[in-house]
């Protein structure tokens, strides 16, 4: 009697390092199943694996059914992000309805992102052990009830704490929904479906707040409808997914396979390593604390290459509350018509992956002269091009936000600064796992804590300092700093490849 098997068991990872699922298909016949002993049996004989044609295996599914899970999950993630941006426009009307300072009510921006850098702690470990649907479908209904407390908050404290809250379990979809993609796509076919999601995780923030001005300005709704808005889309997305979106994660589902074989066969051989996978404290401090940690500071490639995509993340962030400054308070238009140029970022950072998709054949054929091996210096000349339209839409939008200045010339300095942060963010995001291949989950997180700490403190100096120094010399001291960062695409394509052979984690070169 022979079983069909493969041998190809997939890791769970963090957004932007989705792992490579394909598996490949052999034979065991369990007459070949004992040593030559005679009294024991060879364990992988009865290790249960994927087949060739599996049905059951993610990456046989179709075509129009792969493009259904990742429109799920694109809705998912999008779910998570538009909760961070959705309450802002608010913020005047909270600072008056709660009693507090228009700068601290930028904590309901700023915590909600320091929720996103501890969510992934509590669900990477689930996605491991338990799967995907069971660290995405808790995170965002939870997500929604949260939302509604926030709604119903009558204090600082009540907002500002479910606020946080709902960052961390809305960080569920963002954190794995982009992992789950590698469930079904290998890697030759990825680079689409995985746009898509950057489109949702990152497009989020800036339509959230084009929806919560319409809702506040609302003589009818007003700010709460923000959150009861964000909590009805949470609740609908959670029952769509809920019915529609199956288990995706291999080992897994290989784990009910192995139960199910056995029940059927009746004999208890039958095995997968994944059933004795456990949530360990040790494991949860190594994975996602201290090693990623470590990475950040003894790594110069996690370090530099983390510090620059956290600073255009950070940056991201602090529009929200600049661009109601220049487009509102200086220029004097209505609430809702001043984050229409929002969708400037959105249109730069859609522009952004056009240039990202149109990279992967020349990637393709890097790969294919170093050996089928990654090759992360093949990221780095878009890079380039990404800081160089970053740094110069920063310096464009603060000497063109004056309102003696027609308004097209700052809307436009918008889309730059979109298409410049989302081709810097991905690219760093690819060369990581290009470079760390086994532990880019954990440079990943490295670069998921340092981004989202960036994100959370950029927000909160974002008025003192434009109002202070004026919209030109800060957005100059940003640009400045931008500048500083420009030289990182040269420094990796010259001693990339040294510093990588000097790292303990790295990938090994192979002459």
């Amino acid at each position: 009697m022979e079983k069909q098997t493969s041998n190809r068991e997939p890791s769970a990872s963090q957004p932007g390092s989705p792992p490579d699922n394909q598996q490949t298909a052999t034979s065991v016949d369990q007459q070949g199943a004992k040593s030559t002993s005679g009294d024991a049996f060879d364990k992988n004989a009865f290790l249960v694996r994927f087949g060739e044609h599996d049905p059951d295996n993610p990456m046989n599914f179709s075509g129009p059914f792969k493009a259904w899970l990742t429109f799920e999950l694109g809705l998912l993630a999008l779910t998570g992000s538009v909760g961070s941006s959705i309450i802002t426009p608010a913020e005047a009307t909270l600072s008056i309805y709660l009693d507090i300072s228009v700068e601290a009510t930028v904590l309901t921006l700023a915590l909600f992102v320091l929720g996103y850098a501890l969510g992934p702690i509590l669900w990477g470990p689930l996605s491991e052990v338990y799967g995907r649907r069971w660290s995405i479908l808790p995170g965002v209904f939870v997500l929604g009830i949260l939302s509604i407390g926030t709604a119903r908050s009558k204090n600082a404290a009540g907002v500002l704490v479910t606020r946080f809250l709902g960052g961390v379990f809305g960080s569920a979809p963002i954190s794995n929904a982009t992992a789950a993609l590698g469930d079904f796509y290998p890697p030759r076919t990825r680079g689409v479906p995985m746009a898509f999601m950057a489109l949702c995780v990152i497009g989020g923030p800036t339509v959230g707040p084009i929806a919560g001005a319409a809702l506040t300005s609302s003589r009818h709704l007003g700010w709460r409808w923000t959150e009861y808005i964000e909590a009805i889309f949470a609740f609908f997305v959670f029952a769509v997914a809920l019915f529609g979106l199956p288990e995706t994660y291999a080992p897994v589902l290989l784990k009910r396979k192995a139960k199910a074989t056995r029940k059927a066969s009746g004999d208890p051989r039958y095995w997968h390593p994944q059933e004795s996978a456990k949530i360990t404290p040790s494991n949860v401090v190594t994975k996602h604390l201290s090693r990623p940690l470590r990475m950040l500071f003894t790594e110069p490639i996690v370090t530099c290459i983390s510090s620059y995509a956290s600073f255009v993340y950070g940056l991201l962030f602090l529009t929200l509350e600049v661009f109601p400054l220049v487009f509102q308070q200086h220029r004097g238009y209505g609430p809702v018509v001043s984050t229409l140029p929002f969708l400037a970022l959105l249109v730069g950072v859609v522009f952004a992956l056009v240039v990202n998709i149109a990279n992967q054949p020349v990637y393709a054929r890097a790969v294919k002269r170093n050996n089928g091996r990654a090759a992360p210096q093949a990221r780095l000349p878009p890079m380039i091009i990404g800081g160089l339209m970053f740094t110069a839409g920063i310096f464009w939008f603060g000497w063109t936000a004056a309102p003696r200045y027609p308004w097209p010339l700052s809307v436009v300095a918008a889309g730059f600064i979109g298409a410049g942060f989302n081709i810097v963010f991905q690219q760093c995001l690819n060369f990581l796992v290009d470079v760390y291949g086994p532990y880019a989950a954990s440079a990943v997180s490295a670069n998921n804590l340092l981004r989202c700490l960036m994100a959370c403190g950029l927000p909160l100096a974002a008025r003192p300092m434009f109002l202070n120094l004026g919209v030109g010399p800060a957005a100059s001291i940003l640009g400045g700093i931008s500048c500083l960062a420009l030289p990182v695409p040269w420094i990796f394509m010259k001693y990339g490849r040294k510093l990588q052979a000097m790292s303990k984690f790295a990938q090994k070169l192979e002459d």
